[in-house]
């Protein structure tokens, strides 16, 4: 995801000096390589010295403590962002690590991605067309919320704002829960004495459900515990509906299935999909 924004922005000309930090120093020396970095630096708190604009693409567990690492670095003016997928953890940590800075903090989330990660998969058109959803704090300053949502739009993408409960409620239901349960699909399967045999009998329609499956682990860790509380509200009520579902076959019932697959059907074949991504 970060890969893909430093080439958006360097293929829309928003950036003429992009310089990047990683855990892993190659990854960065790749990116300087692959020519969506300028330079590799040595320590977050290097990446951030003189920067304008500094974006957290990381996992959002790692969040707290890399903002508390570039805190002390980061310029007067200098606007942060990230690109984590829940919001609440993300604006606590920031409110808790920037001070006075935390006013100068945009929290926001692209609703774009693929299962691949790393640099070789960037994309400089992850963004078209996909929504950004931005969740403003009433201390975010009017001038940092605008030229965040200036660069999404340049990018190609759709603004949203909403608040950061609303939107860590509603991702739950339509992003975390379907790859947790992607996960758990390929996981059950993958401990069956006969795994290879189902998987190589596996066709289009279980390539669909389970592609997320291929997702970073890490990252898909870190958003379902800093969003256990909605996540685990979401999977009791799927847990219900399943139970309802065994139930039914259990007893032969044909129209509760049917009418249960109906409402299913039509309800996916007339949904937009507007946000076009995870």
């Amino acid at each position: 995801m970060g890969g893909s924004l430093a080439a958006a922005l360097r293929g829309r000309q928003q950036a003429h000096w992009i310089i990047g930090y990683d855990t892993d120093a190659k990854a960065c020396l790749r990116g300087v390589e692959l020519g969506l970095l300028d330079a590799s630096a040595a320590s977050p708190a290097q990446a951030v010295r003189d920067a304008d604009l500094v974006v957290l693409a990381t996992p959002v567990g790692a969040v707290p403590d890399l903002l508390a690492q570039i805190a002390d670095a980061i310029g007067l003016a200098t606007i942060l962002t990230d690109l984590g997928s829940t919001k609440a953890d993300v604006i606590a940590a920031a409110r808790h690590a920037l001070g006075p800075g935390f006013e100068r903090f945009v929290a926001g989330h692209p609703i774009a991605g693929g299962e691949r990660p790393g640099l070789e998969h960037a994309d400089p058109d992850l963004f078209e067309g996909c929504t950004v959803v931005i969740t403003p704090a009433a201390q975010t300053r009017l001038e940092a919320l605008e030229r965040i949502e200036a660069l999404w739009r340049s990018c190609g993408a759709r603004i949203e704002r909403m608040q950061a409960e609303e939107h860590d409620r509603i991702l739950a239901c339509v992003s975390h829960l379907p790859h947790v349960l992607a996960f758990a699909l390929v996981a059950q399967i993958a401990g069956q004495p006969d795994a290879q045999r189902k998987l190589a009998l596996a066709g289009a329609g279980f390539q669909d459900f389970t592609r997320i499956a291929a997702s970073s682990p890490v990252m898909w860790r870190d958003i379902a515990l800093a969003n256990r509380v909605a996540l685990g509200q979401e999977l009791r009520a799927f847990v219900a509906t399943l139970e309802d579902v065994e139930q039914a076959l259990a007893a032969g019932d044909a129209q509760w299935l049917e009418q249960l697959f109906e409402l299913a059907s039509r309800t996916r074949r007339t949904s937009t999909g507007g946000a076009h991504g995870q």
